[in-house]
């Protein structure tokens, strides 16, 4: 991942879980496993519903990669494809490196870069709500990531906090947009004709956060990827959106109930109580055309007149840095005892440790 705004990078955040052995693979024994001749794999580090995730090393060059494998007898095949979608965004800022993309064994394997801990997690640890600076400074990089992918011609499809994820060493302040493999191309890259307005189509993409003429079946375009940022913004404003927690019998249920709760709340009751720059923000996405341009210079623009005007520096200092260094200066009883008055507590092991290098906590697409 690459990013680097603040000359005084902060140290990555670690998030600890329990990691299993990594397992004997069809290319190789379990202490040396290799792939695409140069990369060690190592430990696992995270799954998905499409593969699972491991540490690696360029033995080469020592390098600490990220690797992901994916079974050839996969039903709904995808690595192939985000591996392309990597390739076609190369070098954009906030996107990840692909290093190699093969097949080994009875794998299909994409060797990218290591990553630190999303967003999600990143919430999490904040015990589930950010600072109105901490919430400006993710939305303008968010926004920018983007718009470089729908300048690339693909729309994501697939906005959430899970899909984002901080850098590590000096991109510790840069957010990274990760798992394409539910992007779609929106228009010729020749010609630039936008892809036909379409309905009765199914859900893509994660129903919290999907914009309403997603639920509505209606075909996804730049719009829908921005009006979803907008429902993130208000999650990590609120600690939560109203449709979270819906009981249903089935999951087509339970997407129509979020989508009745989704239609049926105000943009202004959702954002109640928060800057009216956030209601803005969702009501120009909403009143976006299906194959219109959005303008992401005004959407950035409304927001950071907001950070302006309450006072607030884009300095990268985030949530997790005060909470990371924070954490670091108390004695280890008075972090037990903070600990034990917090509710909810994190979902980790242990406290993180700012001062390590090396995530042990990374989702990827």
């Amino acid at each position: 991942q690459a990013f680097k705004y603040s000359s005084r990078p902060v140290a990555p955040l670690i998030l600890l879980v329990a990691l299993p052995a990594a397992p004997t693979a069809e290319f190789g024994g379990p202490m040396e496993l290799r792939v695409g001749g140069k990369f060690r794999l190592g430990r696992k580090i995270g799954s998905g519903s499409f593969g699972d995730i491991y540490t690696g090393t360029n033995v080469q060059q020592g390098e600490e990669v990220a690797i992901k494998l994916e079974s050839i007898k996969s039903k709904h095949p995808q690595l192939l494809y985000e591996s392309k979608l990597y390739k076609i965004l190369a070098g954009g800022v906030g996107i990840p490196n692909i290093h190699w993309y093969g097949v080994e064994g009875d794998y299909n394997v994409m060797v990218i870069d290591l990553l630190g801990p999303s967003l999600e997690d990143l919430f999490t640890f904040c015990n589930r709500k950010f600072s109105l600076k901490t919430v400006l400074m993710l939305a303008d990089q968010m926004i920018n990531r983007i718009e470089y992918v729908h300048a690339k011609n693909f729309i994501h499809r697939d906005i959430k906090p899970d899909n984002f994820l901080i850098g590590l060493a000096e991109r510790a302040n840069q957010v990274q947009i990760i798992d394409f493999g539910l992007a779609k191309k929106y228009r010729d890259n020749k010609t630039q004709q936008h892809i036909p307005y379409r309905e009765n189509k199914n859900l893509t993409g994660t129903a919290r956060y999907a914009s309403v003429n997603t639920h509505l079946g209606i075909e996804q375009s730049r719009r829908d990827d921005l009006e979803a940022v907008g429902y993130v913004l208000m999650y990590f404003n609120r600690g939560g959106l109203p449709w979270q927690g819906l009981k249903a019998r089935s999951k087509k249920e339970k997407y129509e109930r979020i989508m009745e709760k989704k239609m049926s709340t105000p943009i202004e009751v959702l954002c109640k109580h928060f800057p009216c720059e956030f209601a803005s923000y969702l009501n120009y996405c909403r009143s976006l055309r299906f194959e219109d341009r959005p303008d992401y210079a005004y959407l950035r623009q409304i927001l950071r007149d907001l950070c302006f005007r309450e006072g607030l520096q884009y300095d990268f200092v985030f949530d997790w840095t005060l909470c990371s260094y924070q954490n670091k200066s108390q004695t280890p009883s008075a972090r037990q005892s903070q600990a034990e008055e917090q509710q909810p507590q994190p979902q980790h092991q242990q406290q993180p440790q700012p001062q390590q290098q090396e995530p042990l906590r990374v989702e990827f697409g």
